[in-house]
């Protein structure tokens, strides 16, 4: 191969990288900037809590954030047993349709535990702190659903 295409194929494999890594990080940003506020910043930032307030849901995160690790990991070992079940299997199985129902209860465990947790720290908000709070919840659902 000659110099002169040795240098062709440097430079577009280089215009190849840069574009790549140029399209991942535009689209890094534009996901970034379409999500909506994490509903901690909008409890913490927006809401002007008052001191009881902010230790009242400060107690709450500390318990949710306790309990939160053991029902993700539950969902962790669900999948994980739902991928060995498929893999050992022809087909539907009983196996499959079992570890199907087991992944299905721990992501609904975890579901409910985040819902009961939303709900008790709206219960420490005023009405008009709540107001913020549900459109926050709310517009968190949605961004989430696609």
């Amino acid at each position: 191969m000659s110099a002169n295409w040795k240098s062709i194929v440097i430079t577009a494999i280089l215009a190849a990288l840069a574009s790549g890594a140029a399209t991942w990080a535009s689209a890094t940003w534009v996901m970034r900037e379409r999500q909506p506020p994490s509903l901690h910043s909008v409890v913490h930032e927006q809401l002007d809590l008052s001191a009881d307030q902010d230790r009242r849901l400060d107690a709450i995160e500390a318990r949710f954030a306790a309990r939160r690790p053991a029902l993700e990991a539950e969902v962790r070992a669900a999948n994980r047993e739902l991928a060995a079940a498929i893999a050992a299997s022809d087909g539907d199985s009983p196996q499959v349709q079992a570890a199907v129902d087991h992944f299905h209860a721990a992501m609904g465990d975890l579901q409910k535990a985040t819902i009961s947790h939303v709900f008790e720290m709206r219960a420490v908000l005023t009405p008009e702190q709540a107001e913020v709070f549900d459109e926050a919840v709310v517009d968190s659902l949605r961004s989430g659903a696609g």
